[in-house]
């Protein structure tokens, strides 16, 4: 069983990093987390629709997201159109089958996406081939980007409109910031769709 004062100072260390870098990333992530809330809030008032993706924990935190959309969030209110390409076996495995598995959303955006929708990659490594052909067929097509990423970026500015990079290489701590700031995204949603009546 492990000491409980060093299991103590472990627990505590990682609370520590986790805050050190929430306040990393409200400073710096802000401005960015606020247009993609305008083109979050664009996007569905003009009846578009968002499509999130990603591998891993980044394709759990593309469900959860759509989920909190097309539900609710803590509000009753309209539902709003989106859509994570995580979760089709079906047509993930025939894709990763027939095309590659860089392609398997690409070609879910080619099919599904339409000229003003918005399609939100999300990627810890800032490297992931699938994702950034994703935003490339995006943008391609007409379709606004966005991206949740960490600090690396090379890779993603050239495909993408809002760039919301958090300040960071170690992954789980960037996933606890993407599910944050997705949250954060989704309540602003809702309160747009709600308006006054919002608590």
């Amino acid at each position: 069983m492990a000491d409980f004062v060093s299991l103590n100072q472990f627990t505590a260390r990682l609370f520590s990093d986790h805050l050190a870098l929430l306040n990393k990333t409200e400073t710096l992530c802000g401005p960015a987390l606020n247009s993609l809330i305008q083109l979050g809030i664009e996007t569905i008032t003009k009846g578009g629709k968002l499509m999130f993706f990603g591998n891993g924990g980044s394709a759990a935190d593309a469900q959860h997201l759509a989920t909190e959309l097309t539900v609710r969030y803590l509000a009753d209110r309209s539902a709003v159109a989106a859509i994570a390409l995580t979760t089709d076996t079906s047509t993930l495995t025939a894709a990763a089958n027939d095309l590659g598995f860089d392609l398997v959303f690409s070609r879910q955006v080619e099919a599904l996406g339409t000229q003003g929708d918005l399609a939100i990659g999300i990627t810890t490594s800032g490297r992931s081939e699938n994702v950034i052909n994703a935003l490339k067929k995006s943008k391609s097509l007409g379709l606004h980007t966005a991206v949740l990423c960490g600090k690396e970026v090379r890779y993603l500015t050239e495909t993408t409109d809002v760039l919301v990079s958090i300040p960071s290489s170690d992954t789980p701590r960037v996933q606890e910031m993407h599910i944050l700031l997705g949250h954060i995204f989704c309540h602003a949603l809702e309160r747009q769709l709600v308006g006054d009546n919002f608590d």
